[in-house]
């Protein structure tokens, strides 16, 4: 069989996260027609070591740049960078009579055929030449990589059904030890680029650099919440760059003895320039670089050593070739001195992913796990709003975890270790992710984070019109956002609902809540004002800052007339309008809101403060009537929904009799007529009596509401 000889030289880029660790280069067709390949073929890719891929087409977004998509394994195996040149042609392969692994990360260990067998179907169609680094995906997210040390025959071979495994030598690295490479980071692709053009650049070409006449970057602060993958970053850029990589934490620095301390940070910058060029990475940098004017003069220490970093970081004598990446989720509470150019020249806000990130996040997690066909991906991300890397890979475990307890009943624990064939049998479907969802919540509002209530519009009588504008101002934004930006419309952000005690405000908001699939948060009005200065326009900020992280985001305010009364009234003026000031400038100030709708409840909007209530603010107030009779009838069939009914039963009769009355009167009453029932049936002779709620428990519930109400 002939080969076409033809060689295309192309650059690297970065695989997508489902094709890592499966032995395959994308390319565009056009690039495949002209080495003469189809989809399917093996081709040898040369940088600095040849090596062999399976060849599949682009993704259409990926079409036309003249890449070569490759996963950090047949990068490392090429001996090319990203945005490197590398040459491609079709090869002729052999299939495989036998290879000789040698273990790099350890996860369980390896010695009968059976193991050697099960590693080879995971193995299978995957092409290589000795002295490849190949990884075999096993459960869940567990992989384990092995060195090819030699294979029969030389050449370019293919794993196939036949080919014999034999696994020599033991791994010395810790379980689950395999190096980050960018294809391992999810939703960041921004992020990346960025750090790796400070990164990158200087320590591979300076002389960029110097004929601009300028120095290179030389720091850079990652900020964002918990959870979001700013080690993560870190790993994936000592892996992916040849350069010296060294890491401290903050609080591995305090020593207790006089000038230790800063000792240890010298000792640490001295190790980075002996090697240099090095990257260093300082994780948690606000516990060795605080405000200094924030520290008593017991903190001597802390002060000195803050110093100490300054001047080690942009003091007399030059730090050379280090990069100095610093990592913290609480950037404000830092020494402002760190934060200026020439120290930290960059900083880069990690946020929470948006649908799209918390997708690929997902596919990395999952991607060695068996998934059942039910198992929709792009349905989880749309509901994990607010879930940060470390959520989604906790949701995974969960799910897995869930998994794993349907088989538990058949394991003999009897045995050393578990069958293979047992765990095979292990399948996560989307049930198992629903159950996770229960278990985890987003951590970036944690703290303030309620159950989403399960309640419906079904739940909701009458309020028509009502339902549809707050459908209209939360759910449709969400789903159909191409067409309000084709419009040049933007979503509202706050929406005040008024009226009478019990007309069903607070249903309302947690029917939205559960409808509309997005983070809840709520507050009710009092629970945010201190006694001390400061203090509840504090809790303020929080509500706010944390409603943004989890956004999209309901934030509902109960009581709301108690929070933001009028100003200049009643005893603690100053502090009310301290706090309403702080409130206005949450809602409209000159950071724009995004992401998150105010809704706020109460039975008082005339106690409300007007500078609220302006459009731009609250733009638009519903006002929840008294239900007439039609919506009386529908409140009266929700709550009877499930109850023993007598045949004489007739809800319009009921909805005539109680005009004026409340949703919350309404269920007060059906509560009332099933207790009278139940009281008759308990006092009743005979026992053996259905119980049964009739006309006469409705007529009599109704002349005891009234004649309650006749007493206030």
């Amino acid at each position: 069989m002939s080969i076409d000889t033809t060689v295309l030289t192309l650059r690297v880029a970065e695989a997508k996260p489902r094709d890592v660790g499966r032995g395959i280069a994308r390319l565009d067709p056009h690039d495949l027609e002209k080495i003469g390949a189809e989809v399917g073929d093996i081709i040898q890719v040369e940088g600095k070591r040849k090596t062999a891929a399976k060849i599949m087409p682009a993704y259409p977004e990926d079409r036309g740049k003249s890449l070569i998509q490759m996963d950090g394994l047949l990068r490392g195996n090429a001996q090319v960078s990203l945005d490197e040149k590398i040459t491609v042609q079709k090869t002729s392969f052999l299939p495989a009579d036998k290879i000789v692994l040698n273990p790099l990360t350890l996860v369980r260990s390896i010695s009968r055929e059976r193991d050697t067998r099960y590693i080879g179907t995971l193995l299978d169609g995957l092409p290589l030449v000795e002295g490849d680094t190949i990884r075999a995906n096993l459960f869940g997210t567990r992989s384990q990589d092995f060195t090819v040390i030699s294979a029969i025959p030389k050449g370019v071979v293919l794993i196939h059904a036949r080919t014999r495994i034999e696994v020599k030598g033991k791994a010395e690295a810790r379980a689950g030890d395999s190096k980050i490479s960018y294809e391992d980071i999810g939703g960041l692709g921004k992020e990346l680029h960025r750090i790796r053009e400070m990164v990158e650049l200087p320590l591979k070409y300076p002389q960029v650099f110097e004929r601009l006449g300028i120095d290179p970057p030389k720091g850079v602060l990652l900020h964002g919440p918990p959870g979001c993958g700013k080690t993560l970053i870190a790993r994936a850029v000592a892996n992916e760059t040849a350069a010296y990589f060294t890491h401290i934490t903050g609080p591995e620095i305090m020593g207790k003895f006089y000038g230790e301390s800063e000792g240890r940070l010298r000792a640490v910058f001295e190790e980075a320039k002996t090697n240099a060029p090095a990257i260093l990475f300082i994780d948690e940098i606000d516990a060795i670089a605080p405000k200094r004017e924030d520290m008593g003069s017991e903190k001597q220490v802390e002060r000195r050593v803050v110093a100490q970093l300054l001047a080690l970081m942009d003091g007399l004598e030059s730090r050379g070739e280090i990069i100095v990446i610093g990592a913290t989720n609480i950037p404000n509470s830092l020494d402002p001195a760190l934060r200026r150019p020439g120290r930290f020249d960059r900083e880069i806000a990690i946020s929470t992913p948006d649908q799209k990130g918390r997708l690929e996040i997902l596919q990395i997690h999952t991607r060695g796990m068996p998934l059942s066909q039910d198992v929709n991906l792009e349905r989880l991300s749309q509901i994990t709003h607010g879930f940060v890397g470390a959520d989604l890979e906790a949701l995974s475990r969960e799910a897995a975890m869930n998994a794993l307890r349907k088989i538990m009943p058949s394991i003999d624990f009897q045995l050393d270790e578990i069958p293979y064939e047992t765990l095979l049998q292990l399948e996560v479907t989307m049930n198992d992710f629903s159950e996770a969802l229960k278990e985890v919540e987003p951590s970036a509002i944690r703290e303030v984070f309620v159950e989403v209530p399960d309640v419906s519009w079904e739940n909701v009588g009458g309020l028509g019109e009502v339902k549809q504008k707050l459908i209209e101002a939360v759910e449709w934004p969400l789903r159909y956002p191409q067409l309000f930006q084709e419009a040049n419309v933007k979503p509202p952000k706050g929406i005040l609902l008024s009226g009478s005690p019990g007309t069903g405000k607070t249903l309302v908001a947690k029917a939205l809540a559960h409808e509309s699939e997005v983070n809840f948060i709520s507050i009710k009005g009092p629970e945010l004002m201190s006694k001390y200065v400061g203090e509840s326009e504090r809790g303020v900020r929080e509500v706010f800052r944390k409603a943004k992280q989890a956004s999209p985001c309901i934030l509902f305010f109960d009581e709301f007339d108690s929070l933001v009364p009028e100003r200049g009234l009643g005893e603690n003026s100053q502090a009310t309008e301290r706090v309403i000031s702080q409130f206005l400038t949450e809602l409209d100030g000159l950071e724009e809101l995004k992401g998150v709708l105010v809704l706020a409840a109460t039975n008082r909007k005339d106690l409300i403060d007007s500078a609220i209530l302006r459009p731009g603010r609250f733009d638009f107030t519903l006002e929840f009537p008294l239900p007439d009779e039609k919506a009386r009838r529908e409140i009266f069939g929700i709550h009877v929904r499930g109850k023993p009914l007598a045949s004489d039963i007739d809800l319009a009769v009921q909805a005539k009799e109680t005009a004026g009355m409340a949703g919350s009167d309404i269920e007060v009453i059906c509560r009332e007529a099933s207790m009278m029932a139940i009281r008759e049936s308990v006092s009743a002779k005979d026992k053996k009596k259905k119980l049964q709620i009739s006309q006469r428990h409705f007529a009599l519930a109704i002349g005891w509401l009234k004649a309650q109400k006749g007493e206030e």
